[in-house]
């Protein structure tokens, strides 16, 4: 059973504690990590001899990091109301708009601390009227780019429900309009559906297959408007037809879990390690 997409895991989702996550990981046949919380900090926050540890940590068990998880652009814009319906999970970060520029040069340092390629960005938090905020968030994102480029390393937009860009939809829009080869797409099919759209086929459909760097796998049914997460496989999203549209398509990235499943009786390592071998069956079918 060998993924034919190479998988891996957001650590904070197994565990606080990165060797016990990556200790979880490893059986799974994960060799590769997103850094988002180390214990109750994010990632963002963490001080030298504290990132120090962290690639002790990663180089004695084996793994490299293939995506910093920031929180850049999980903000609210200036002079727009936002919309309290969706429920904004910040991980420990709490950065101010003025604050995204000096975030953005730390995150590209962090980055190459750990030879990552991928920082993970957002589109502010979600407003009433999105459409007002299409174009800062294009203007912000093209800058990120740009600066990126510099180093060599991708702005990874994530469709997030709480954010302005949730859809497959919407991210297409965003990526036709910043045509950028270092701004491409954390595609993340849960959150598309969450947003309201069939995320495989439809979203999917909308997508720029090329500008797909990296896929966040999670799986929920909808109770009403609300998310109830489960096991992954096991719910609404058809993710059997997503890793053969990827496979079909040439996807070279990871899918790389994203549980949010609390998991049975609330144990998260259980849930976590339960979705990391359905992950690893889903990606070897």
């Amino acid at each position: 059973m060998t993924p034919r997409i190479p998988i891996a895991a957001i650590t904070d989702e197994f565990a606080p504690g990165l060797a016990t996550a990556l200790d979880a990981m490893k059986p799974i046949g994960m060799e590769a990590a997103e850094l988002r919380m180390i214990g109750s900090k994010n990632i963002m926050d963490l001080d030298k001899d504290e990132l120090r540890a962290v690639k002790g940590l990663l180089d004695s068990r084996g793994f490299r990091v293939i995506s910093i998880a920031s929180p850049l652009l999980k903000c609210v814009y200036p002079g727009v109301e936002v919309d309290t319906r969706w429920q904004q999970d910040a991980f420990a970060a709490k950065y101010a708009v003025e604050d995204q520029a000096s975030l953005l040069e730390h995150a590209l340092l962090v980055a190459k601390y750990f030879t990552s390629q991928i920082i993970r960005v957002f589109s502010y938090w979600r407003t009433v009227e999105p459409e007002r905020v299409f174009e800062p968030v294009c203007d912000a994102l093209r800058t990120m780019a740009e600066r990126a480029a510099r180093e060599n390393v991708i702005i990874g937009l994530e469709n997030e429900h709480a954010c302005n860009i949730s859809t497959g939809a919407q991210a297409a829009k965003v990526l036709e309009a910043v045509n950028h080869p270092n701004l491409k797409l954390v595609w993340d099919p849960a959150n598309a559906m969450v947003s309201g759209e069939v995320p495989f086929p439809d979203g999917y459909s909308m997508i720029p297959k090329g500008r797909i760097v990296h896929v966040h796998a999670k799986d929920c049914h909808m109770d009403g408007h609300k998310p109830v997460w489960g096991p992954l496989g096991t719910r609404s999203v058809d993710w059997k037809g997503q890793i053969a549209a990827l496979l079909a398509d040439g996807y070279p990235g990871y899918l790389s879990l994203e549980t949010h499943w609390p998991g049975p009786g609330g144990d998260k390592l259980a849930g976590s390690t339960i979705c990391g071998w359905n992950l690893r069956g889903l990606a070897s079918g």
